[in-house]
């Protein structure tokens, strides 16, 4: 497996904490750089106990949350937990599954059976794939998704079963599956019961009746399958391992991922397990030498919480997501967000506002006036991030420009605190 040997120091820290997490607090990348490569990635992958350090989130009336009932709290509960969690990676494995499993509270019509998903998703992040695959199948909220609740003998619903296929271990126009082992799998599939009412899931459950026990003829093998057989099928077809790991990669790399490190990562997830995947890709070359990646909104938005050290304390959060594209819970369509498209002239101006919000109605005291000296405190106030020396001149022209024109000194600090946040370093990594 090839692997990174150029330098590790905070600016590779820093892209390891963005695409493996939310970013690092004030002081993080440079004291995860200390532990080398492999040290720093073992740390976010074998972590200690899962802690939430600071105070509990609150909704704007300053009450606690209500994730499972109160519109948009869902949202601010788990972005909660990407701030204040000592695990982070974990949280942006929870992230990857809910994109990969992708499942909208728009077709569950619960945030309690949403937020029950979510925990299969962070129970089995890093663990299983075939544990995880085998707990969404059964989940309520992936059964009323996809209708596998009404897939019953002698009236096969394909959806579940064409999703499985496509989009969770095999991959779609590869040749892997024929449209007849849809209608097969389907049929496999049967048995899962279960409704919901009024929010509340009543009866979901595996039930024989409902199971259609005759022979069936999937990827050329024939037997009396059942749901757990259907599963086992895709995980051990012989073009799950490549799909499996091509998807994983794109999470966390850019490039296309080339054949010889196709080969080994296929052979590290021979037990099907996720962790050593994982480890692999954020040690490759590729991760740490390759071009930048444009970080979702919800990664943005946490990692400059987690920047100055703010927390959860307003609804606002949930609807600036929304506005910058990602709600969490609310993925546009079964396929996931489509992470080519976070940025447009809509999405960015939503950005912009999350910067503001983050800063916050505080205006900076003493402030210079000296354009380069403006630029590093704009700079320090994030916790210093490393900043492009064409991003610093620009910023440092911009402050210069101000300056002539009589601006006041604070003022100018103040936009470039929020120039800096909405740059193109802070933008990707």
């Amino acid at each position: 497996m090839p692997r990174y040997r150029g330098p590790f120091g905070v600016v590779q820290a820093e892209r390891l904490l963005w695409r493996a997490g939310f970013g690092p607090r004030q002081g993080d990348a440079a004291k995860l750089s200390k532990l080398g490569l492999e040290g720093a990635v073992r740390s976010l992958t074998r972590p200690g106990p899962d802690q939430l350090l600071g105070p509990e989130p609150k909704n704007d009336r300053g009450f606690p949350l209500s994730p499972n009932a109160a519109s948009g709290e869902d949202h601010l509960w788990w972005r909660d937990r990407m701030v204040r969690s000592t695990t982070p990676l974990a949280e942006r494995m929870t992230l990857i599954w809910h994109d990969w499993f992708a499942t909208s509270n728009i077709g569950v019509g619960s945030q309690q059976l949403m937020l029950t998903q979510n925990g299969i998703f962070r129970q089995h992040g890093l663990g299983s794939f075939a544990e995880m695959l085998t707990a969404v199948t059964q989940d309520p909220a992936m059964l009323v998704w996809l209708n596998g609740n009404q897939n019953v003998k002698g009236r096969p619903n394909e959806n579940y079963a064409r999703e499985l296929m496509e989009l969770f271990t095999l991959g779609a126009n590869r040749g892997a599956y024929t449209e007849s082992d849809v209608r097969e799998q389907a049929r496999a599939l049967t048995g899962w019961r279960g409704t919901l009412r009024q929010g509340v899931s009543t009866g979901f459950a595996y039930n024989a009746a409902f199971h259609d026990a005759g022979t069936k003829s999937v990827f050329g093998k024939t037997g009396t399958f059942d749901w757990t057989d259907a599963l086992r099928l895709c995980l051990e077809h012989p073009m799950h391992p490549s799909y499996f790991v091509t998807k994983l990669w794109t999470y966390f790399v850019p490039t296309r991922v080339d054949r010889t490190t196709l080969t080994a990562l296929g052979d590290l997830y021979a037990q099907r397990q996720i962790r050593p995947v994982v480890e692999a890709i954020l040690q490759h070359p590729d991760f740490h030498t390759g071009p930048r990646m444009v970080k979702p909104p919800i990664v943005y938005n946490a990692g400059l919480l987690r920047m100055r050290g703010r927390w959860v304390d307003s609804s606002a959060w949930w609807t600036l997501g929304a506005q910058a594209g990602q709600r969490l819970f609310y993925p546009p369509d079964v396929g996931g967000w489509d992470d080519s498209r976070w940025l447009d002239t809509s999405t960015f101006r939503s950005r912009w506002f999350i910067a503001a919000l983050v800063q916050g109605a505080s205006r900076p005291q003493d402030s210079p006036s000296d354009p380069a000296k403006l630029v590093d405190r704009a700079v320090q106030y994030w916790g210093n991030p490393t900043i492009s020396g064409t991003t610093t001149a620009l910023l440092a022209a911009f402050a210069k420009a101000q300056l002539r024109r009589k601006q006041d000194p604070p003022l100018v600090e103040t936009a470039l605190r929020r120039l800096v946040a909405t740059s193109p370093d802070l933008q990707t990594a």
